[in-house]
């Protein structure tokens, strides 16, 4: 993951593999960002009649807080990725100092990615872990307010932490000195997560089966991390310990214990949901042994061998300077953790055939997910009950005296074998609408199958399949898409009566869906715009050097942007045709004006003018979406598929524009500052 100007140019790193990599992770991330808005949208508008956020499991508020961190987290790596390509292929100078760029540049915007990722992969397994815990308890979560607010504090303070993993690189001392109080504050969250799961564990005595075990080991292990995680945030210790074997044993107490341990607990306590048998105990326990003892000879050693300076990343080093004994320990620890991991592997196979099946509710948990056989049907749920608190198990006892076919819920007695849920209240959890998702089709394989194709056909230089790829692209979204509105209809619950189905409300969850994708985009945005920032910073002397921007186009493409805002939010009321149709060709204008402004500035002279030209294109990324999207309204309800009085995508529009007006004001702004004399 590591990339260093000069050595990931192209003199020094020939061939495609680099760029196939690049363009790899980046299509991972987007499809990371964009499972982010899923999971939000399904969290805060997909609940169980009577759920509201405060009735909601505690793993519901991890992941919600995940999803957040991903939407916001992701994107500088996206860009920084984009950027490294854009370099490798055109040559445009972002990371090269002799041209107004700086290596540091690619540090930051992957930092600002790698450190709210280590929280990212630890909520998710601390939320199993607050799952799991009352079960085998038997009690609730002790302080589940404390706990929703820690993760909260938590997602929040992840982002101002990414600068102490470059405490080595020069940076001031000021800075130097907030980063390391930052890397310090976030241990109160985490603190107050894990005297939760502690005074829970106080409540009553622990049923100590497999999950369980893997629960301990997650709290002992990631104690231990964690302590090794403040002495890293002292700077004098840091500038020691950097790029030492001692962060290695501090990375993998965090990651492994953080979240290795919990999952494989997770495996032990849901695989009858998908299998309908349990996993072994007797195997699991054994498993559990060797993984703890094993992970302990491995990596607490690893923390004395790097404080005997042994460094990260080499392969052989002389003997007699103190590693050999401990580096000779690690390696049988590892052997040992290794056997642990083969057998809970096998156990995972073997239990197909050999584990006993799984009764109804086999480890008496609270939450809803129980409430059916363990191999649930294709429709997950028959009836949707409504819940009463956050162990409805626990608390509406009469949920588990019934049958399966006999539970009372919404949606029990539908009809139409249509794939649909109850649409809720975001914060309050009552029901709203019934959300219809699409009928199955292929058209998203197929459609993603393109996207890759234009990728791979652009680094092979095949610009004319690319260019192909990417129109089959833009057509398979609009015919997945494509199918009739039926917003207008209604649906008869049952015990909720007659709800809409995909109300038009700013409630809604495609409206949400919207609001999720925009923060992703204000990110990415946000990302380029700290990089033009930075390189105005540390290379003031290339500000101009490449011609400047036409200040008069630019004001254009604001006025551009402005009219296209406004018919936007007038289309909301009636929908007219006519707006469909301004609101594109504005979009075409304002992304005309940004070329003309911009043509004057000569992107491969400097890296601040090509990060300009990077900004522009982004703005009418998002313009082209707003014609894109214009263009498809009018189709449709030329060809009578919009239903009638539908405002989905006029409402859903509205705030995209907005958000786009303003990337647009914010870039025109960074394209005149240097002739109006700012960051002179």
């Amino acid at each position: 993951m590591v990339h260093v100007y000069p050595l990931s140019t192209k003199e020094y790193t020939p061939g495609l593999s680099a760029d196939f990599w690049l363009i790899g992770i980046t299509f991972a991330e987007i499809a990371s960002v964009t499972a982010a808005v899923e999971i939000i949208a399904a969290i805060l508008c997909t609940r169980a009649p009577g759920m509201s956020l405060a009735k909601m499991p505690i793993f519901g508020w991890y992941m919600l807080v995940t999803a957040f961190m991903i939407a916001v987290g992701f994107p500088p790596l996206i860009i920084g990725s984009i950027l490294l390509e854009i370099e490798r292929v055109l040559g445009l100078p972002f990371f090269d100092p002799a041209m107004g760029g700086d290596p540091l540049l690619w540090q930051h915007l992957f930092w600002l990615f790698g450190h709210p990722e280590v929280y990212i992969i630890f909520l998710p397994a601390a939320g199993m872990v607050a799952t799991m815990l009352p079960t085998f308890v038997g009690k609730p979560l002790f302080g589940y307010g404390f706990a929703v607010a820690a993760v909260v504090t938590m997602g929040f303070i992840s982002f101002g932490l990414w600068a102490h993993h470059m405490f080595s690189t020069g940076l001031p001392t000021v800075t130097l000195s907030l980063f390391s109080a930052a890397s310090t504050v976030v241990t109160i969250p985490t603190g107050v997560q894990i005297f939760c799961f502690i005074l829970t564990m106080a409540q009553a005595r622990p049923r100590l089966t497999v999950p369980m075990l893997f629960i301990l080991g997650f709290l002992f292990i990631f104690v231990l991390g964690g302590l090794t995680g403040v002495m890293l945030a002292s700077v004098p210790f840091n500038w020691q310990a950097h790029d030492s074997y001692f962060v290695v044993a501090h990375l993998h107490y965090v990651l492994i214990g953080g979240m290795v341990f919990p999952l494989i607990g997770a495996f032990y306590y849901w695989t009858p949901h998908f299998t309908g048998r349990m996993m072994s105990e007797r195997l699991g326990k054994w498993a559990f042994w060797l993984m703890f003892i094993g992970f302990h000879v491995t990596f607490f050693l690893m923390h004395i061998t790097g404080l005997r300076g042994m460094p990260r990343r080499i392969a052989t080093y002389p003997e007699g300077i103190g590693w050999d004994r401990l580096n000779m320990l690690s390696s049988i620890g590892s052997y040992i953790l290794a056997a642990g991991v083969l057998i809970f592997v096998w156990d995972f196979i073997a239990h197909r055939w050999r584990g006993p099946l799984a009764p109804r509710d086999p480890w008496k948990a609270g939450t809803l997910e129980w409430l059916y056989a363990p191999i649930a049907p294709g429709h997950n749920f028959h009836a949707i009950p409504r819940v009463h608190s956050r162990e409805p198990l626990w608390d509406q006892p009469e949920l588990l005296e019934n049958e399966a076919h006999e539970i009372e819920g919404m949606l029990r007695d539908a009809p139409h074998g249509r794939r649909e849920t109850v649409g809720c209240h975001p914060v309050s959890g009552e029901p709203l609408q019934i959300v219809r998702l699409p009928h199955p089709t292929w058209v998203p394989m197929i459609t993603a199958f393109f996207v890759a194709v234009s990728a791979v056909a652009l680094l092979a230089s095949f610009y004319y399949v690319a260019a192909a790829a990417l129109g089959t692209t833009l057509i398979g979204f609009a015919v997945w898409a494509w199918e009739k509105s039926e917003t207008g209809q209604t649906v008869d619950t049952g015990p909720e009566g007659i709800l809409p189905v995909d109300i038009a409300s700013r409630l809604g969850h495609t409206y949400i869906a919207v609001i999720g994708t925009l923060l992703i985009m204000v990110a990415l945005f946000a990302s380029i715009l700290f990089g033009v920032l930075y390189l105005w910073n540390v290379q003031p002397d290339f500000t101009r050097r490449a011609g400047d921007p036409d200040l008069l186009w630019t004001v254009l493409a604001v006025v551009a942007g402005a009219a296209l805002t406004a018919m936007a939010y007038l289309a909301r009321r009636n929908g007219y045709v006519l707006y469909d149709i301004v609101i594109a060709v504005l979009a075409g204008g304002a992304c005309w004006a940004l070329y003309q402004a911009l043509r004057p500035v000569t992107p491969d002279q400097t890296a601040l003018a090509a990060t300009l030209w990077v900004m522009a294109g982004f703005v009418a990324v998002q313009l082209f979406v707003l014609g894109y999207w214009s263009v498809f309204n009018v189709l449709r309800k030329v060809f009578g598929l919009a239903g009638k009085g539908q405002r989905i995508p006029e409402v859903n529009r509205a705030p995209y524009a907005l958000v786009t007006f303003l990337m647009l004001v914010a870039a025109a702004v960074m394209l005149g500052a240097p002739q109006l004399g700012v960051f002179a």
